[in-house]
């Protein structure tokens, strides 16, 4: 009985390829050649249906469980195929982001919001630096120094395991000296007001974007994206100091050992420029019920 509901599930989807041959055969019948005239009349123009029939949906998760049961001894649709199929290039896909020139109207919607005050300075704080959104709601009290006007990454928390500084524009610094309020033994610069010794989550700065709506439009790490078509079209910065502006690394491994600076200076007037484009301006802000701190009321900087 095991065998025939197994083998059962082994059609193809309805809407698909539409092609019973394999469901017509018990489990320890099926030969690698059975499953390539399924996968390859659509291998090559209808990729992610293959890849879904294959994988995970009708293929492959059968016959895995078949040999977990013993019903089978290989599964002729794991490696044993790969060589007979071509390989799939990989699928693109970028990130949704806001053209630059409406990043600043985005802020101020998000600053509308009934949102926590941690949530939106955060928010306001990952566009003014550009950095990766857990770089920054993860930041802590003792990366930074706003003497220096530094926010110094540790290398345990970057993608490619190198420190990164952040030169902190003054839109940045006011951004922080805010922060202050929210300050307690978790060391977080943005703890959430549910567990404050956690830092808010990457859901929370997702929300944000949908209660506005502008997560049809937009995606928090987008606004990286947003940042470089900024520095392209209204700058004539340098490549590599865009480039370095989001850590990302530059050259080679050759180019790497002759160019070691991190470009620092030139960033820091880099991102004063960005702050003054995306949020000009004072910065206005309010305390309310749900930021479970003690004060309410407005201020601004």
């Amino acid at each position: 009985m095991a065998k025939r509901q197994a083998h059962s599930l082994l059609v193809a989807d309805p809407g698909t390829t539409r092609d019973a041959r394999l469901g017509n055969l018990p489990l320890d019948r099926i030969e690698a050649g059975d499953v390539l005239s399924v996968l390859e009349p659509i291998w090559g123009v209808r990729q992610e249906t293959a890849r879904r029939v294959r994988q995970r949906i009708r293929i492959r998760a059968v016959l895995s469980w078949g040999l977990s049961q013993g019903f089978v001894e290989r599964n002729v649709a794991g490696e044993v195929i790969d060589g007979a199929l071509p390989r799939m290039p990989k699928q693109k896909s970028h990130l949704r982001a806001l053209p630059y020139h409406e990043v600043q109207s985005a802020l101020a919607t998000v600053e509308a919001t009934a949102a926590s005050i941690a949530a939106k300075l955060c928010f306001r704080f990952l566009l003014l630096t550009a950095v990766r959104s857990g770089k920054a709601h993860g930041a802590t009290w003792g990366e930074i120094s706003i003497q220096e006007r530094e926010w110094r990454i540790p290398a345990q928390r970057m993608k490619g395991g190198i420190e990164h500084r952040v030169p902190l524009s003054n839109a940045a610094v006011s951004v922080l000296e805010v922060a202050q309020i929210l300050r307690n033994d978790s060391g977080l610069v943005f703890p959430s007001p549910i567990a404050p010794d956690r830092p808010i989550s990457d859901m929370t700065l997702t929300k944000l974007l949908r209660t506005t709506g502008l997560a049809k439009r937009a995606t928090i790490h987008g606004f990286r994206s947003s940042f470089t078509d900024w520095c392209m079209e209204r700058t004539d910065t340098p490549w590599a100091v865009g480039e370095a502006a989001l850590s990302h690394t530059l050259g080679d491994s050759t180019q790497q050992a002759y160019a070691r600076s991190d470009l620092f200076e030139r960033r820091r007037s880099l991102m004063e420029a960005w702050a003054e484009y995306v949020a000009p301006g004072e910065f206005e802000f309010r305390i309310q019920a749900n930021d479970g701190l003690s004060c309410q009321g407005t201020g601004s900087l």
